[in-house]
């Protein structure tokens, strides 16, 4: 059984026209449409699904600076400002709560690493505690573990994935947005050389700005526009736990297991550390090969690959279509891959030796998510070269749920044709073609 995110009710009668339609209903979709609600502008959000139905609602929930790439570190912390002020600001409730992350360390390697990484936050203005052994235990009630050490970064926080991005998304409605689901896009129409819409199975939309922010589907969608993204999806999986007395406020990323607690007094656990990562081999993985070299090499220890029926899915999806038939995405609404239960139940094991209130823990549910995974793990929010009109939101590499309010944002001034308010360099398409180093930098 998957999460179940909040139910958005949809507009029911697509409209002739509007200023901005931003594709896909995830956390970067319905922040992007919030923003362009406040400042009046006619914004139509098309999810082909539901409202956070795939990763947005998936993920573990941290909101995090702890750890971050240096290129991300302006538009994390942005982020966190807007994640703070974001129930007062739409009126609703969407379950923040400046939690705290703790990373620890099993060895003094592990705790140079995060030294380093604390190093540089304080560029950034992010003050984190290094810990030494016996301080860790004053954050973890019970903990049966001796550990070297660990990273703690107070300001960093959680929020509720299955709540989040559908209380945004009404937040947007309520100021003038139209929100369609299970309304997928098929094309995008261009006319002179520009966007001059989009073509959904339930009819055209004329427009003059198009966001796409479709998550995983963002790479096949913009190959029908002959626009080359390299991304592959990676699997994920976690669990939640009934609610359980006596556990940790702060969220804890450790070796062997990764837990935050959530706003029903219950758990989200997944398997932390660099452990094993089950990667499904599909037909981009051929066609990506060269781009993902540095990021495979970089993960050789922990990624798995292995053959599914993925691979034969995937196969029969077109490269290209005519939007006048029905396509991949009214044929798969819903990105819904198995859990990989070994690994939760290790992860299981693992906590429960690590915190012992953990030990008779009841599992509510488990789940995988596909994470949209770029070469360098840095998101791509970009306008389309070539393509005036087109802005793509994706590739967030598994940190998309906590930089989402800033990056949907962040997409939302390009549209406009706006100054986004980080460096948007880091971020363009172009450097996976102009000859750009393309650098994965493994975080804690």
């Amino acid at each position: 059984m998957s999460p179940i995110p909040d139910p958005v009710p949809a507009d029911t009668e697509v409209p002739r026209a509007t200023e901005v339609a931003v594709i896909g209903g995830g956390i970067i979709g319905v922040c992007a449409s919030l923003k362009l609600a406040e400042q009046g502008i006619p914004v139509t959000l098309l999810e082909k699904g539901e409202i956070a139905a795939e990763q947005s609602s998936r993920n573990w929930g941290w909101c995090r600076q702890q750890g971050r790439d240096p290129r991300e570190m302006p538009l994390i912390i942005e982020s966190l400002n807007l994640w703070r002020e974001m129930s007062a600001r739409i009126g609703r409730d969407v379950g923040f709560n400046e939690c705290g992350v703790l990373a620890l360390a099993q060895s003094d390697t592990d705790l140079e690493k995060h030294r380093d990484w604390s190093s540089l936050g304080q560029e950034y203005g992010v003050e984190s505690k290094l810990l030494r052994g016996t301080e860790v235990a004053q954050h973890i009630p019970g903990c049966a573990t001796v550990w070297t050490g660990g990273l703690y970064t107070p300001s960093d926080g959680r929020a509720e994935p299955t709540l989040a991005a559908p209380t945004i998304a009404l937040a947007a409605r309520s100021l003038g947005a139209k929100i369609f689901t299970n309304t997928a896009v098929r094309a995008i129409d261009i006319q002179a050389g520009r966007v001059n819409g989009v073509v959904t199975e339930h009819g055209r939309i004329r427009c003059n700005t198009v966001i796409v922010a479709a998550g995983a589907w963002t790479s096949p969608f913009l190959r029908n526009l002959g626009i080359r993204l390299p991304q592959l999806k990676v699997r994920s999986s976690a669990f939640r736990t009934h609610p359980l007395p006596g556990g940790p406020e702060v969220s804890i990323y450790a070796s062997g297991f990764a837990v935050r607690k959530r706003a029903d007094g219950g758990y989200t656990i997944a398997l932390g550390g660099r452990t094993r990562i089950p990667y499904d081999i599909t037909p981009d993985s051929f066609r990506y090969v060269r781009d993902f070299l540095s990021l495979a090499w970089m993960s050789r220890k922990s990624l798995r690959l292995r053959l599914s029926g993925r691979f034969l899915t995937e196969q029969r999806y077109a490269s290209r279509w005519d939007h006048q038939q029905p396509t991949m995405f009214e044929e798969e609404r819903i990105l819904n891959p198995a859990p990989v239960v070994k690994l939760l139940q290790q992860a299981q094991r693992n906590i429960a030796t690590a915190i012992p209130s953990f030990e008779n823990l009841s599992v509510a549910e488990r789940w995988a998510g596909m994470i949209d995974v770029t070469p360098d793990a840095i998101p791509v929010i970009s306008e389309a070269v070539g393509l005036p009109g087109c802005v793509i939101a994706t590739g967030f590499s598994g940190h998309g749920f906590g930089i989402g309010p800033a990056a949907g944002e962040f997409a939302a001034h390009l549209a406009l044709g706006q100054q986004p308010v980080v460096d948007p360099a880091p971020f363009r398409l172009q450097r996976f073609s102009d000859g750009s180093p393309i650098t994965p930098i493994a975080g804690i």
